[in-house]
């Protein structure tokens, strides 16, 4: 873990980016490295400036539930109790800018920090009514397809890039890795994917794509 030079948040709300590229730590993390932890004080505001993290929680049982992947300009570990109930790990070499909750609400003052924060609060938690309602109400081909459209819709519709691997995606979507690849093979016979390699695909006909992720 190591300091890193200026991140990008032009994605994050205004002010939050303001006040986080004034306080905020820079932290270099390798692929893989934990930011933080399950059942971690909850104390700090991250923001991802490069790359990409998941969060991740670990049933009794060993096993794991993704709960989401973040991009350049996400706030991660942001909770309405006092601990993380999800740990995040570095999905890709990821720059993340950290700092204390205390600081921020001292520096913002005039409650622009507060509204900005409640407002990126409000977009995690659609977020994950979303994520409940793909695990419980679509079909497989429909989850992977509203998965595919989420991460080519944020990145470069030519050469999209899939940070994550096949297991990260079938553990995000309550399937089998055996699945997942099946699903992704018939979104690519019928013409509306086509992957270059395992990390990199092209939307090949968006109006179909957005119908079975509807």
């Amino acid at each position: 873990m190591t300091l890193d030079y200026a991140p990008e948040l032009q994605s994050a709300p205004p002010v939050i980016a303001s006040v986080m590229e004034r306080l905020g730590v820079r932290m270099a993390y390798a692929k893989g490295e934990e930011i933080f932890g399950q059942d971690e004080e909850a104390d700090l505001i991250h923001a991802v400036a490069r790359g990409a993290v998941r969060t991740t929680r670990f049933l009794s049982d060993g096993r794991r539930q993704i709960g989401n992947f973040y991009y350049p300009g996400d706030l991660i570990g942001l909770e309405t109790g006092p601990v993380h109930r999800f740990c995040a790990e570095a999905l890709t070499d990821c720059v993340v800018l950290v700092v204390k909750r205390s600081a921020l609400h001292a520096f913002a003052g005039d409650g622009d920090l507060d509204r900005a924060i409640w407002e990126a609060t409000r977009r995690e938690l659609e977020r994950t009514q979303e994520h409940l309602l793909v695990l419980g109400r679509k079909t497989a081909c429909e989850k992977v397809a509203s998965f595919l459209l989420d991460v080519a819709q944020r990145g470069d519709a030519e050469a999209v890039n899939l940070p994550m691997g096949r297991q990260d995606m079938a553990d995000y979507l309550g399937l089998t890795i055996e699945t997942v690849s099946r699903m992704v093979t018939q979104l690519q016979t019928s013409r509306i994917v086509e992957f270059q390699d395992s990390r990199h695909f092209q939307v090949k006909r968006w109006e179909a794509l957005e119908r079975l992720a509807d």
